[in-house]
Parts: C-alpha cells; sequence; structure tokens
C-alpha cells in the first residue's frame, strides 16, 4: 500500500500532471469569459441584426432562436442553445489559436539557434600535429 501511495505521489508532482490542472483550471475559468461575452455582447448584436429583418420578433434573440425550438411529444429540442454553444466554442477555440500561437513565437523567439564555430587550424597547429606524430613514430621505433 506505501509503495503505491508512494507512485501515486511521484505521479501527481510530475511537471506535466501539474501543467494539466493548470490548464484545466484556466480553461474553464477562460471558458465562463467567453460565455459571458457572447451571452452578453455577441448573442444581443445578433438579435439585433436579425431585429432588421422584415416579419422577425422584437430584436431578442431569444425569441429568435426559439421559432428554431421544436417540440416533438411533450419534449422540446433547443436548437438555439446548441448555436449559442456552437458560437461560444468556436469563438473559445480561435481565442486559444491565438494565444498558443503567440506563446510558440514568443518561445522560438527565446530559443536562439547554437552557432558552431570551427577554429581553422594554424600553422602551429599543423606544426604541432607534425611534431606529436614523429614522436609516435619515435617512440614506436624504440
Amino acid at each position: 500500500m506505501k509503495k503505491m501511495l508512494g507512485e501515486f505521489r511521484e505521479f501527481i508532482m510530475k511537471g506535466d500532471v501539474l501543467d494539466l490542472a493548470v490548464g484545466v483550471v484556466i480553461g474553464s475559468a477562460f471558458t465562463a469569459i467567453v460565455k459571458q461575452v457572447v451571452d452578453g455582447l455577441i448573442t444581443p448584436l445578433v438579435g439585433l441584426v436579425i431585429s432588421l429583418i422584415p416579419g422577425t420578433t422584437n430584436g431578442n434573440l431569444e425569441d429568435t432562436l426559439n421559432i428554431l425550438d421544436v417540440k416533438f411529444r411533450g419534449v422540446t429540442f433547443q436548437f438555439g442553445d446548441v448555436i449559442s454553444a456552437i458560437i461560444t466554442f468556436i469563438i473559445t477555440g480561435f481565442v486559444l489559436f491565438l494565444v498558443v500561437r503567440a506563446a510558440n513565437r514568443a518561445k522560438n523567439l527565446r530559443e536562439k539557434p547554437v552557432v558552431v564555430v570551427e577554429k581553422t587550424p594554424t600553422s602551429e597547429d599543423y606544426l604541432a600535429e607534425i611534431r606529436d606524430l614523429l614522436k609516435a613514430q619515435a617512440n614506436e621505433k624504440n
């Protein structure tokens, strides 16, 4: 039992798991912000645009989207809520794409390529190499 608890503690303390947990928490908070933006700004704006179309309701998008709701044997299928969720998902995905793209670019700017400059041998280097070879040959003869 102690071994299993030790392995579990090691697993939880890995950087990947902690990073994932932080990502989930930040993602849920970010999703809440996007949902409020969609519900508070985008949905009323779309409702305003739809209200300009002749024959629509008073500009309330919820009333307009309720037209899309289908009742079948006492069960209501709320297509308007699905459309709102799809809009939220697309906006969330796009903003997260922009954040990840910016993070990757910043990471690439931080990582400078390593340039290896090879030292060109000088005449002294060649002479030292010849000297070492001559010494090695002299030692082999002895």
